[in-house]
């Protein structure tokens, strides 16, 4: 079978050409509004914790690689709502560490470790290591997770190297805040991530 010869002038080879690059140009600037859609979106769920991860992998799509990774994981996990004689229980542990603290500082902050530790297991939770556990955290509480790391350091510190009572007051103050993150009815779009 003989191919017809095709002879294109350089008129055409360059309005060929010219084509060629508005259509790349076009799917070049297609891909970036897209990633950069989906770049705000991560931001927007995962706030610093996106930023922290951007640090840790060396790239945002290496970070939201990862970040997603972490949602897909959750939304496997069984999180749950407390029920009313679970979420006064906690209550009631938390003003008894709060109380504590007065005078036995350093215990307290342990025991806000291990009462976080224990809601997050009711909740559902897996019980892992802590870097684990923080990224299982991160997907549904970004907002505290800053406070959860910062606490979490000074309350499983040594005991050689002895935290100042300024830190296992912020640590105290910081628990405060993620107990009264995790002890709240699930929101739903958590629900919804969860499920």
């Amino acid at each position: 079978m003989n191919m017809p010869n095709i002879h294109l002038t350089n008129l055409e080879i360059s309005l060929a050409a010219a084509a060629l690059a508005v259509i790349l140009f076009v799917v070049l600037v297609v891909y970036k509004r897209h990633r950069n859609i989906k770049t705000a979106a991560f931001k927007t769920r995962f706030g610093s914790e996106y930023d922290r991860a951007v640090v840790t992998h060396g790239s945002s799509q290496k970070a939201e690689s990862k970040l997603a990774d972490r949602q897909t994981r959750v939304e496997a996990l069984k999180i749950r709502e407390l029920g009313p004689a679970e979420h006064e229980r906690f209550l009631a542990q938390w003003a008894g560490v709060q109380s504590r603290f007065v005078d036995h500082p350093k215990a307290a902050v342990t025991e806000a470790d291990d009462l976080i530790n224990a809601l997050l297991l009711a909740r559902g939770y897996p019980q892992n290591g802590f870097d684990q556990r923080a990224a299982d955290v991160s997907v549904t509480y970004p907002a505290v997770m800053e406070n959860y790391r910062l606490a979490n350091s000074v309350a499983v510190r040594p005991g050689r190297i002895d935290a100042t009572t300024e830190e296992l007051r912020t640590a105290m103050i910081q628990y405060r805040g993620v107990f009264d993150e995790l002890i709240q009815p699930l929101t739903t779009s958590v629900v919804t991530h969860a499920a």
